[in-house]
């Protein structure tokens, strides 16, 4: 029997660190060592570029993967995998930043014509930790744009709405919102596959502003907040949007949804999933895919997973 004809099953995928400035030396509880010797900011769970550590497609990498199974790991309005999911470790301040909308992001031909639409489900934060979404009070762009130059009276950042945030807090960022994560904080990142970033504020840093870019994609109000969790019964869910659901289960649960594409964080250690043709303890910080190819799924243990789905 080709493997065309047999159930895919769960692919467990390699994250990919990224370098950042503004990142962390140590990634300890979440990875034990990243293999850079600089600061890491960005752990990539489901990056294209990650490899299929285990399961059926070992070998591949998701974008190849998705490619071949399009129908099962793909979305075809996007041209390939849906969804960038992330964990980041901020140990310094983030530049003030916006991303566009899908309309916006088509319009300047933008890859993959995808806005970023996010959110951050908070994994630790520090007594005081907060994130930046929107500002105090409704602004003009001419506002913002004063607000960047030298000798601004008050700074963009000051005049930012901080939001403290606790572990356990979800926090969903429409395309368009003006924001910033800071110190102290250890965030899940769920994304639209993209990573048009414009930023607006750099603390000073040389590193290259979009200011005009970033203006022209701003909103100046956002209901960005912490999103309220719903207990559905047998999971929690932590946001619903048109890109993306996040939930959260614990102990022994049916996952539902079997003709739909999911993705599996455990968030701890000794939990696994069951399907019919086996199953897969969950590494600690590791997606797991789910192809959308009809089979039921259940996950077991103790810990702690993060689903995410279309």
């Amino acid at each position: 029997m080709s493997l065309e004809t047999k159930l895919i099953g769960p692919l467990v995928l390699e994250p990919i660190f990224q370098e950042r400035i503004w990142g962390e030396s140590s990634l300890e509880p979440w990875f034990a060592k990243s293999g850079l010797a600089k600061p890491v900011g960005e752990a990539w769970l489901t990056a294209a570029e990650c490899a299929v550590s285990a399961g059926s497609l070992k070998g591949l990498t998701l974008g190849e993967a998705a490619v071949r199974f399009p129908a099962l790991l793909g979305d075809e309005a996007v041209g390939g995998f849906p969804l960038l999911i992330k964990i980041l470790f901020p140990r310094e301040k983030l530049s003030v930043q916006v991303h566009p909308n899908d309309a916006q992001a088509r319009a300047a031909g933008l890859p993959n014509g995808q806005g970023k639409t996010e959110c951050w489900y908070v994994l630790s934060a520090e007594a005081g930790a907060t994130v930046a979404v929107g500002f105090n009070e409704e602004m003009s762009l001419e506002e913002i744009r004063a607000a960047v130059g030298d000798g601004a009276v008050e700074t963009l950042e000051e005049k930012m709405y901080q939001l403290p945030v606790k572990a356990g807090d979800m926090v969903y960022v429409e395309a368009g919102t003006v924001h910033a994560i800071g110190p102290g904080v250890v965030i899940l990142e769920t994304q639209q596959y993209s990573d048009v970033t414009f930023r607006l504020f750099d603390y000073g840093r040389a590193r290259q502003l979009h200011l005009d870019e970033g203006l022209a994609v701003t909103r100046v109000t956002t209901g960005a907040e912490v999103f309220p969790a719903v207990d559905r019964g047998d999971r929690v869910e932590l946001v619903r949007s048109d890109y993306f659901v996040v939930d959260k289960f614990e102990g022994d649960k049916d996952l539902g949804f079997e003709g739909e594409l999911q993705l599996l964080i455990a968030l701890g250690e000794g939990s696994s999933v069951e399907w019919a043709g086996g199953s897969m303890m969950l590494a600690k910080a590791q997606a797991v895919v789910l192809p959308g190819e009809g089979v039921g799924y259940r996950v077991s243990g103790v810990g702690e997973v993060v689903r995410v789905r279309r």
